[in-house]
């Protein structure tokens, strides 16, 4: 006797019951197609939401990021040898990004003015211990190079050009970690990009982990933050300096920040070396200004000193920026001259050759008509919360 089996086959709209009888061939052959199509079309449909979920889900696990990593890593002092061993997961090759090849960078110690006792320091205490360790090894630890340094003080004094010369000339694998590279709308991907920058810089040691404005990133901590956030903090300080740091470990932290009061107690801790950035003195303009106007013609009676006097309470990049303004004033001058005529009187002084006159004294002296040549010294008194002449 025949056996029937009854199979529902949904159209997506309706359903229609078929009856197949097994006995027949045909209808044997039939039933087989159909379960078939439909464990295909399953199958189908699984890897078409697994695309679509893969395409709107933002992960770092990307061919960009891969590709932007080897090419970054390639730039920096590391060898054949040790660019052929790193196996970087998805994370890594993420924050492989952020790596800055010392080739990209024109600044260097020689061009910073007025920091030399500074420098000095950083090169003791950063540059020598990471990149020579055997002159600082010791069974008590006492001369290993510290978990972190903090360079906070006055805005524009030369913090970021001081943590720019140290990737260039340090010898040690910079990353520079702006906050939203940590960042991610998935809950427990913050935490694993956390580990795996400190698992990279492990694989790449020594290195530098520079952190601008710190202080927005390692704020107090209080009952009201958010979980995510917490739980970012305390990975990153675990990873930093916790229990499964080893002693061999070369990664060296390093933050800049104009609010050296805001930020946690257990990150300054981990920050035992600090250099307050203070508004140049007297010297240390005669200094920047010099490196500054290196370049610049000057008039015969041009007096740096007299300059470095008059612009006191100014940091370093307000320096540069009034050095600018007045530079700009014998530009302008050609500009009103040769410009009269319309765009043919600059043609014509282009094809002779633009001649400036030299800058003098009087040039760096704010007028009326061109308020924008002086800039306002930013020296504030009595900020809260900011700045600080010492942490210690």
């Amino acid at each position: 006797m025949a056996r029937d089996i009854q199979k529902v086959v949904m159209d997506g709209k309706s359903s229609s019951r078929h009856t197949f009888n097994l006995s027949h061939p045909i209808e044997t052959l039939k039933a087989h197609y159909s379960v078939a199509f439909f464990a295909a079309s399953q199958v189908a449909l699984f890897y078409a939401l697994r695309y679509i979920v893969s395409s709107i889900d933002p992960s770092p696990s990307t061919t960009k990021s891969r590709k932007k990593s080897k090419s970054v890593l390639s730039q920096t002092g590391l060898s054949q040898s040790q660019l052929d061993s790193l196996d970087l997961d998805e994370y890594e090759s993420t924050i492989a990004g952020e790596i800055i090849p010392p080739s990209s960078i024109d600044v260097s110690f020689e061009s910073i003015g007025g920091l030399d006792e500074i420098i000095s320091s950083l090169r003791e205490t950063v540059i020598y211990p990471l990149t020579f360790p055997e002159l600082f090894e010791s069974k008590n630890r006492l001369l290993s190079a510290p978990k972190g340094v903090l360079l906070y003080g006055h805005p524009g004094c030369g913090k970021t050009m001081l943590a720019k010369a140290l990737a260039k000339e340090s010898g040690a694998t910079f990353i520079n970690l702006p906050i939203s590279s940590l960042t991610n709308k998935w809950f427990g991907e913050s935490n694993k990009l956390v580990a795996g920058l400190f698992s990279l810089a492990r694989k790449v040691q020594p290195s530098i982990i520079f952190i601008d404005e710190i202080d927005s990133l390692f704020r107090e901590r209080s009952a009201g933050d958010h979980e995510v956030t917490a739980m970012m903090k305390a990975e990153f300080m675990t990873l930093w300096d916790g229990l499964t740091t080893g002693a061999d470990t070369r990664i060296l932290v390093l933050g800049a920040t104009n609010r050296p009061n805001d930020i946690d107690p257990a990150i300054l801790r981990r920050m035992p070396k600090r250099f307050p950035i203070r508004l140049p003195n007297f010297d240390q303009r005669v200094k920047i200004l010099t490196l500054m106007l290196a370049h610049t013609k000057l008039s015969s009676d041009f007096s740096i000193q007299a300059l470095a006097r008059r612009t006191d309470g100014l940091s370093g990049s307000d320096l540069r920026e009034t050095c600018r303004n007045a530079a700009m004033v014998p530009v302008r001058e050609v500009m009103r001259d040769k410009g009269s005529r319309g765009k043919e009187g600059l043609q014509a002084a282009r094809d002779e050759g633009f001649h400036l006159r030299p800058l003098t004294l009087d040039d760096f002296t704010p007028h009326d008509s061109h308020a924008y040549s002086h800039v306002e010294p930013s020296r504030r008194s009595n900020v809260p919360g900011s700045y600080g002449e010492s942490l210690d």
